[in-house]
């Protein structure tokens, strides 16, 4: 994994915290200074958390298990749907609904209903029924679509979660935390970094810097996934190998011995 330099850090603004009287005092020691009344945050510890965040997440793409990318702020959310699609990893970008975690299994049943719609569409269902009920089925698809965002493709709890503003993403957060899954995030001056595995200082606001933070993470979600795909290509060249030499041995085993031949 690259280091990340502290000037791609400070071009990118993640060095800038609200307002004094906004702060958060746990969040003292990630923070630099205190500037015309803003605070600064230390990219030497950004630098360093980030670096923390990228290896746990790595192994835990490398693992095969899914981290579920949280961001409904406007100049976060297409960045984040972004960066997930390109490691295929679910995310949710518009309003969190609650119990999207601790009551899964409501979910998957909602998710059910999609993907029982969809069938209809195709198995020619759809044109027996009224152009009324079509509608309110069309209606209802695009209703859970847009609540349940790429989780519909999900079918068990995430094994991590990374969320870009954990004060406004406050219910997965507490729902995280209640299943004990573990949490990546961005941590701005105004917040409580304290209930957060793996706390990232940084200015949670910026795009710029958001854009930096998640491509960051999700270059180590690739090589982990890299990473797996090589171990798993080396077990099937291994398993290939293995059956050859044991092909191989039977045939010695089984063949037949010519016997020498006596001469009168």
């Amino acid at each position: 994994m690259r280091e990340i330099t502290f000037k791609e850090l400070l071009d990118a603004g993640v060095h800038f915290g609200h307002l004094r009287s906004k702060w958060n005092p746990a969040m003292a020691p990630y923070i630099f200074k205190e500037l015309n009344g803003i605070h600064i945050i230390d990219l030497d510890k950004t630098r360093e958390k980030l670096k923390e965040a990228a290896a746990a997440i790595k192994q835990i793409a490398k693992s095969g298990k899914k981290i579920l990318f949280v961001a409904t702020k406007k100049q976060a959310k297409d960045i984040v749907a972004q960066k997930a699609q390109e490691v295929g990893m679910p995310y949710i970008t518009e309003r969190w609904s609650g119990g999207m975690l601790t009551n899964f299994q409501t979910i998957r049943r909602a998710i059910k209903k999609i993907d029982l719609i969809d069938k209809m569409q195709k198995d020619g269902t759809f044109d027996k029924l009224s152009k009324k009920e079509r509608l309110r089925l069309l209606r209802e698809r695009e209703k859970l679509q847009k609540r349940l965002g790429s989780i519909k493709d999900m079918t068990r709890l995430p094994a991590a979660v990374y969320i870009v503003d954990i004060n406004k993403e406050k219910i997965a957060v507490a729902e995280a935390l209640k299943l004990h899954i573990p949490i990546f995030a961005m941590v701005d001056t105004n917040t409580d970094p304290r209930p957060i595995d793996f706390p990232i200082p940084a200015n949670d606001d910026a795009s710029e810097s958001i854009a930096l933070i998640t491509s960051y993470l999700t270059e180590a979600i690739k090589e982990g996934l890299a990473e797996r795909e090589l171990e798993k290509e080396k077990k099937r060249a291994e398993k290939e190998k293995n059956k050859e030499l044991a092909e191989a041995e039977t045939q010695k085993a089984t063949k037949p011995t010519r016997k020498p031949i006596r001469r009168k």
